[in-house]
């Protein structure tokens, strides 16, 4: 094989885009269906969005201390800080949610989880795509 060190192939990448829609989809409608006030929809969604944010962030920061670009100690720790909270508060607001039963409760857990992962994954493609381009290309594209 004479594949590139961060050369994706096609697949993974519509992969990681049909599975970010899959996550994001089921989520929104799973609340856009729910029989719930406007507000704890609100809430819902206020915590699969920080989530999201979270997780790419953290992603990121990650892999920017193992390229060597510089993430300071605060940045890091307030990633992960906010990825914590976000699972967290989207576990307790499962655990608390008296008006759905078991199988939503795990219906949402588990769209959620999809988005945090596919979330990381498409934001690591564009980043690896990005990385992959010839210099000279993306030179001329600033």
């Amino acid at each position: 094989m004479n594949a590139k060190p961060n050369q994706i192939s096609p697949a993974y990448v519509i992969a990681s885009w049909i599975a970010l829609a899959v996550g994001l989809s089921g989520f929104l409608i799973g609340l856009w269906n729910a029989g719930m006030g406007i507000e704890e929809k609100g809430y819902y969604f206020v915590v699969l969005a920080f989530g999201m944010f979270g997780a790419v962030s953290l992603q990121k920061s990650v892999r920017d201390r193992i390229d060597g670009i510089l993430v300071s100690d605060m940045y890091f720790g307030i990633c992960w800080a906010g990825m914590i909270m976000a699972v967290a508060l989207l576990a307790i607001g499962l655990f608390n949610a008296k008006n759905l039963n078991l199988e939503e409760k795990g219906f949402y857990a588990m769209s959620y989880v999809l988005c945090m992962f596919a979330a990381i994954t498409v934001q690591k493609n564009v980043r690896d795509q990005l990385d992959a381009t010839p210099s000279d290309q993306s030179e001329s594209g600033k």
